[in-house]
Formats: structure tokens, sequence, C-alpha cells
């Protein structure tokens, strides 16, 4: 009986070792769990940004509005009756 006893103790012993210290352990889980998270906050940065850029296509698929704004404050587009001001402000 007595050494049935110590098998068994030996036995938990060395599952709980491998729960804290194994491959498959406490300490990887954590690693893993922090990985997730970095994860999921990139995938819903993705997600945000997609959307953004879907929501530009279908705009840009609507009608010219959208073309004509981003000529205008990427391109520096001016229609021929136009005058073009810019004003520029020094940081102190």
């Amino acid at each position: 009986m007595r050494y049935l006893t110590v098998a068994l103790i030996a036995l938990i012993a060395l599952v709980h070792a491998e729960l804290w210290f194994g491959k498959g352990g406490v300490p990887r889980m954590m690693e893993l769990q922090g990985k997730l998270q970095t994860q999921l906050a990139a995938n819903t940065a993705a997600r945000t940004r997609n959307v953004q850029l879907d929501a530009e296509v279908r705009d840009l698929k609507a009608g010219l509005e959208m073309v004509e704004e981003k000529a205008r404050y990427e391109l520096g587009m001016v229609k021929p009756d136009e005058i073009l001001v810019q004003v520029t402000t020094t940081k102190r």
C-alpha cells in the first residue's frame, strides 16, 4: 500500500511539473495569450482600415465628387477660373 501511495504521489508531481514547466504549460499559455491579444488588436485596426477603404472605393465608383476632392488635396488640381491660395503657419 505504501508503494502505491508513493507511486501515485510521484505521478501527480510529474503531471504537475509538466503543467508548470512543460511544452504546453502555463508560461507558454501566457505567452500565447499575449500574442493573441496583439494579433486581435492588429486585426481590429486592419478591419477598420478595410471599412474606410471600402467606403472610399464606393464613393469613387458612385460619383466624380470624390475624384475631384482627391485630385485637389493630393495632386493640387485647380480649375481654369480658380485662384489657388495656400496659407502656411510657422511653429514657434
